[in-house]
C-alpha cells in the first residue's frame, strides 16, 4: 500500500493496481501528481511489476484540476502541476486505465497517459479547456493529434465537446467499451493481465519503440501550452469560464 489515503496500491500477480480517491470529483493538484509520478517511478524499479492499472473510486475518473479558488482571486501557476504530470510520460511499464465516469481536462490527459483505456456507459471524455477560457494543456495539443488524427483532435480541442464511451471508441480515444460500468475495472484488469503474460523485457522494449520520442514531443508541446496558459490565467475570460462551470451555466466571454 502507498502511504496516502487518496492513492492506494494493490497487486494481482504481476499487475500493480493504483487507485485514487479524492471525492467528490477526483480533482488533481501538483502534490497528487507528484505522488502519482513517484509511485510509478517506484514501480518501474520493481521487477515483480510488469503492468500498472490506473483507476478511480467513485463516479468520476477525474474532473481535472481544481480551480475552486479562482473566483476569490487566487493566482494560478500551472508550472508545478505540469512538472510532475510530464513525468508520467517517461515511465517504462505499460499502463492500462479503467475510465468510468467523466475524464475532463487534466483528467482526459491523465487517461491518455495510459497505453490502453477501457470505458463504460457513464464515461464522458472532454478537453474542455476553451470552455473554461484558456489554452489546452497536459500535452494534449500533441497527444490528441497523434492518437486520433489532427482533424478529430481539432474538433475536441477547439469546441471542448464532451463525447461518450461509444463515440470515444469510434474515434480511437478508448480501446474497449465495457457493457456496464461495473465491468470497466474487470475488463481493464483483463487487459493488464494479458499484457503481464508477455515476456517482460520484450513487452517493455516494444512499448519503448512505439512511444519513441513521445515524452520529448509532449514536453516541447507543453512548454508552449504553459507559456500561453500563464498569460490567459490572468484574463477575465478565465475567471468567467471557471465561474460559469461552477454555476452550471453558459459562459459569457468578452475576449478580455
Amino acid at each position: 500500500m502507498t502511504d496516502s489515503a487518496d492513492l492506494t496500491l494493490t497487486r494481482e500477480g504481476h499487475v500493480a493496481h493504483l487507485r485514487w480517491s479524492r471525492p467528490p470529483h477526483n480533482h488533481v493538484d501538483p502534490d497528487f501528481m507528484r505522488r502519482l509520478a513517484d509511485q510509478l517511478d517506484a514501480l518501474d524499479a520493481d521487477p515483480d511489476c510488469r503492468v500498472v492499472l490506473l483507476s478511480a473510486e467513485g463516479k468520476v475518473f477525474c474532473a481535472g484540476a481544481d480551480f475552486s479558488g479562482v473566483d476569490a482571486g487566487t493566482q494560478v501557476d500551472p508550472g508545478p502541476f505540469y512538472a510532475h504530470a510530464l513525468r508520467l510520460f517517461r515511465t517504462r511499464k505499460p499502463l492500462v486505465a479503467a475510465v468510468h465516469g467523466p475524464a475532463i481536462g487534466a483528467g482526459l490527459g491523465l487517461a491518455l497517459v495510459a497505453d490502453f483505456r477501457v470505458a463504460g456507459p457513464s464515461t464522458r471524455l472532454s478537453a474542455n479547456f476553451v470552455r473554461l477560457g484558456f489554452h489546452p494543456g497536459f500535452g494534449l495539443s500533441v497527444l490528441l493529434p497523434r492518437l486520433i488524427g489532427p482533424q478529430q483532435a481539432a474538433t475536441l480541442l477547439c469546441t471542448g465537446r464532451r463525447v461518450n464511451g461509444e463515440v470515444g471508441l469510434r474515434m480511437g480515444l478508448v480501446d474497449e467499451l465495457a457493457e456496464t460500468d461495473a465491468a470497466v475495472l474487470t475488463r481493464a484488469m483483463a487487459w493488464a493481465q494479458e499484457l503481464a503474460g508477455a515476456a517482460p523485457v520484450a513487452l517493455q522494449s516494444t512499448r519503448e519503440t512505439l512511444r519513441q520520442g513521445l515524452a520529448d514531443a509532449v514536453a516541447a508541446g507543453n512548454q508552449r501550452e504553459l507559456e500561453i496558459q500563464r498569460q490567459q490565467f490572468k484574463m477575465a475570460d478565465f475567471r468567467e469560464g471557471v465561474t460559469a462551470a461552477a454555476q452550471r451555466r453558459e459562459p459569457v466571454f468578452t475576449g478580455q
